[in-house]
This record gives C-alpha cells, structure tokens and sequence, in this order.
C-alpha cells in the first residue's frame, strides 16, 4: 500500500519505500548509540576517579580513525555498492558494542578494554558515515536530499532525546553494561532494514566512471569556494564547540556534583533544543547559503559562551536547548548544502572530506578539553572552546562575506581540467 505523502512538505522523503524502511531501524540504532555513548563516559569517569582528561582521551580515540579512514570511506561510497558496505560495518560496530558490554556484566573491565572497543567502533564510524552520508541520495533522489538530511537529522536527535535518559536509568540501577548491550542489539535493526530494501527502488543516479580517486574529490573540493568556506566553519566549531556531552559530564560532575540520573538528563535536554533544531532547518531549504551557514556559526559559538558561565544546574539545563537548536540548524544546512551543491560523481569523496573535518578535530578537541578542564577549570574550558569558535566564525565572515556566492553548476570534469 502506497503512503500518501505531500511533495513539496517536510515528510516528503517518506514517498520512498526504501527510506521508510530504514527511518525507524536508524532511530533505534540513535537512541543505542546516544545510550552508550552516555554509559562509555560514566564508565570511564568511574574508572579513573573522574579524571577528566582521561575522559577527553576514550573520545579522541573513537574518533582519531576518522582522520585515516572517512577519505577511504567516501571513495569507497563512490565505487562499491553502499548496501553491502553498510551492513559490514554495522556487524564490526556491533560486535565492537556486545564485547564492551559483556566485560562490564562480568566485572572484568579495564580501561585499556574500553579503548580498545572505542577504537573499533571508530573505525567502523569512520567508514560508516560518509558511505551512509552520500547513500542517502540514492534512497531518496536528488530532489528530495535535503528533506532527507533533516529528517535524519530530527531521527538522530530524538536518539539525543530518549537515549541519555534511557541510560542514566539504567546506570543509576543497573551500572553501565545494559546501555552497551542495548547499542549492540540496536545495530541488527539496520542490518535486516538494509537486508530489507527493494533494489529496484534506488535512484541511480548519473556518474563519470573516470573518477575514482581521493585526490580527485579533494581537487574538487578545493575547486569549490562555496562547499570548503563551510567546511572550514564546521572544522572549528564541531571541533571546540559540539562537545556538549564532554561539557555535561564535566560540568555534571565537579561543578554541580550530581549522579548518572542528573548526568543523563542533560544529554535529554540539549535533544529538545536539537529535535528543534531539525524541525525548524526542514523549513529553511531556500536560505542555505554560505553566508547564511556562517552567521548560524556565529550564533552557536555566542550560546556556548553564555553556556559556560550558567550558574546552577537549572539554570545550565535550560540553557542547553538554545545550544541545541543553534547548532543543528547550523549542521544541518552546512551538511545538505555540501550534499546537494556536490557533484554526484564525486559526492561521497566530498562527503568523505566534509565527515573528515566535522569528525576529525573531535580526537585534538577532546585532548585539549580535559587537559584544559584539569588546568584551568571546567568553566573556563567551556568559555575558551566557544570564544575559539566565535572568533573563527567571524574572521570566516570578514574574509568571505564578499566573496562566496551562490554556486554555479559545477561539473566534476570541467572542474578537474581547471586544477
């Protein structure tokens, strides 16, 4: 039975047979991931008496692969079938999740185990996400990208939303394992929904079979004003600001000197304000620009500032919303802006360089974050991290507000031949 959708409304993308499949398995793999993602900071926490830099360390180890695998990734996306990548790499990041979970139910957990499962679960990520990115287009069409990119990211948000909270229960009464566990099992939703798509139903879409190198996607990068101004604005602020679960467990724990509930319930509350966020970026198709994405970064850095300085844990909790919708309408345009203005030919190698910046700072951010919060002060560090995105942003403004336009069609070959 065929469901009856709008064309041009906000649930447009779920004409698509495929993309209604996946929708759901994607929502609970996010609430899992949003689950363990809370349970592996706890874990360490209680592994090493609160150090905090410890804690900025399991982070930039689950993230360092990105720096060595997201380019292969996205070439990969542009030469081998998506399907059969993605189901891999979801069965790598599961077992990943299962073997974490089983050493903390057996009470036999180190925390060189938890770095190790977070380096697997890097690579896996690293891999995943610009395959999954540019799969996208191939579900939906070109047409309806954009659309998509904010339902998954609204998808991704309501994992934010439920999966904290979720977890926090379940540490507070249970310890860490189940929240490992759950994660796990969450994987083999989207392994039997990618089983489960009807191949005739993908859109295939148009490709220039000469390409197929990493340097040949960043050419095309560099070749594009409009597409690298934005990935430089991500680069500094996902790498200083978008660290909210690394400021929750701080500020959580030595400045407001609460427990897993409380800890949980702030990852809940950022998700309202990122839900929104997503909401309100479906609505705003016809103003992603690159300077419209520059001014959004201004306004996240300025949230993350004032975050910084909340003075109770009420106050820092209602806060956390606005940090939230400021920055995923932020991401959200910079994320389908770089999708819809890339060539398709080389569209997964761009989304392989763009998931390499948004990621790829993470492992170096988090580093500086718990060294800075054990020298300097857990506010201070926050303050600092936004101040270094706002001061980006807007030196990105002066530079580029009169030079970036709004892209011409591009294509890949007469792109190259210029280089």
């Amino acid at each position: 039975m065929r469901i009856k959708v709008d064309e041009n409304g906000n649930w447009r993308s779920f004409r698509h047979r495929n993309f209604r499949i996946l929708y759901p398995a994607n929502a609970m793999s996010n609430i899992g991931t949003w689950a363990q993602r809370v349970a592996q900071d706890w874990l360490v926490l209680e592994l090493t008496d609160n150090n905090g830099f410890y804690l900025g360390l399991v982070t930039a180890i689950q993230f360092a692969p990105v720096l060595l695998f997201s380019l292969q990734g996205g070439a990969m996306a542009d030469r081998i079938d998506k399907r059969k990548l993605l189901i891999w790499t979801n069965i790598v990041a599961a077992l990943a999740c299962y073997a974490l979970g089983i050493l903390v139910v057996t009470e036999v957990i180190q925390l060189w185990h938890v770095f190790v499962c977070a380096a697997v679960l890097g690579i896996s990520s690293a891999l995943d996400a610009p395959i999954r990115q540019s799969f996208t287009a191939e579900i939906v069409g070109h047409s309806d990208v954009g659309n998509a990119v904010s339902l998954n990211s609204a998808n991704f948000n309501l994992g934010r939303l439920i999966g904290p909270a979720i977890s926090g229960f379940l540490i507070a009464r249970f310890d860490t394992g189940p929240s490992f566990l759950i994660n796990a099992t969450s994987y083999l939703f989207v392994i039997g929904a990618l089983l489960a798509m009807r191949k005739s139903d993908f859109f295939n879409l148009n490709r220039e079979s000469t390409l197929g190198t990493v340097r040949e996607g960043l050419l095309y990068a560099l070749a594009r004003p409009d597409l690298y101004v934005v990935m430089l604005l991500v680069l500094f602020t996902s790498t200083f600001g978008l660290n909210f679960v690394i400021f929750n467990a701080l500020m959580a724990t030595q400045i407001f000197h609460k427990g897993a509930a409380s800890y949980g319930l702030l990852g809940t509350f950022i998700a309202v304000g990122s839900l929104s966020g997503a909401l309100i970026a479906g609505r705003l198709e016809k103003f992603r620009t690159t300077k419209f994405i520059i001014k959004l970064g201004i306004i996240f850095s300025l949230t993350v500032i004032v975050l910084a300085w909340a003075p109770t844990y009420l106050t820092y909790s209602m806060w956390l919303p606005i940090c939230g919708i400021t920055a995923l309408t932020m991401l959200i345009s910079a994320n389908s802006y770089v999708q819809t203005h890339s060539d398709p030919a080389v569209r997964g190698r761009v989304m392989g360089i763009y998931l390499l910046i948004f990621m790829g700072g993470t492992p170096f951010g988090s580093l500086l974050i718990g060294y800075w919060s054990e020298h300097f002060g857990v506010r201070e560090t926050v303050a600092i991290c936004g101040t270094i995105s706002f001061i980006a942003a807007g030196l990105i403004w002066l530079f580029y507000k009169d030079k970036v336009q709004s892209p011409e069609d591009y294509k890949v070959s007469s792109v190259l031949r210029e280089q």
